[in-house]
């Protein structure tokens, strides 16, 4: 497998614009394909893909620009084939600022805009920097491990690396949803293991596309 290190370092200047759009096509199209997961293997309940994506700092964002700069790194759909991606990723304590890991159900892509998001929002947590990497990993693995118990809601996480602090959220369906949307708080907190006292914060995916902001006026709780 191909060092994941490399196949990393991006550049918003690279001029493949054009077929990164294209290739982004493909791979929806692809996508309705399901993977084959080899005899002995431990099957997960869903199958994901896990995408990074990276900007300039500074940079205006837009959904255009935005989706244009998704990179795929990969497809699983067993244990087994997400430790053979994972095991060859950057940490991200190791990855530049305004870069983003988003781990989504296969065919949600990790767009306001998209279909499974758009009535939906998601828990936001800041970290201090240097936790981001045990944190996300946490996370991950009790995704993976259907550790929510909230059914289908989950569409997917994301941690993005930025200056002064690194953000963790967890995207779900429905956010008018209020016992589905507490329970994803409270598992969040277990399994983050955060003091009783750190705040989450929530946004709905609406309020996003209102203010083009992932992380500005939110809903904040210390409980």
């Amino acid at each position: 497998m191909s060092n994941k290190f490399e196949a990393l370092k991006t550049s918003d200047d690279s001029g493949e614009d054009e077929n990164c759009s294209k290739d982004l096509q493909k791979i929806e199209k692809d996508a309705l394909t399901p993977l084959t997961i080899p005899p002995g293997d431990h099957k997960l309940q869903y199958e994901y893909w896990l995408w990074f994506s990276h900007r300039s700092p500074g940079k205006q964002a837009s959904v255009q620009n935005y989706d244009q700069n998704l990179k795929l790194i990969g497809r699983f759909a067993s244990v087994e084939q997400f430790w053979a991606i994972y095991s060859h990723l950057a940490r991200p304590s190791e990855l530049q600022s305004h870069s983003d890991f988003h781990l989504f159900k296969v065919g949600i892509k990790p767009m306001w805009e998209d279909t499974a998001n758009q009535r939906g929002g998601k828990w936001i947590v800041r970290l201090r920097k240097g936790l981001a990497s045990r944190c996300w990993e946490n996370l991950v693995l009790a995704m993976l491990g259907e550790q929510f118990m909230v059914g289908e809601e989950i569409c997917g996480a994301v941690v993005s690396i930025r200056f002064q602090e690194d953000i963790i959220s967890v995207w779900n369906k429905t956010a008018q949803d209020a016992g589905t949307t507490a329970r994803i708080r409270d598992t969040l907190r277990r399994v983050l293991n955060l003091p009783p006292n750190t705040i989450l914060e929530y946004k709905t995916h609406i309020d996003s596309l209102k203010d083009n902001s992932s992380f500005r006026n939110t809903d904040v709780f210390t409980r």
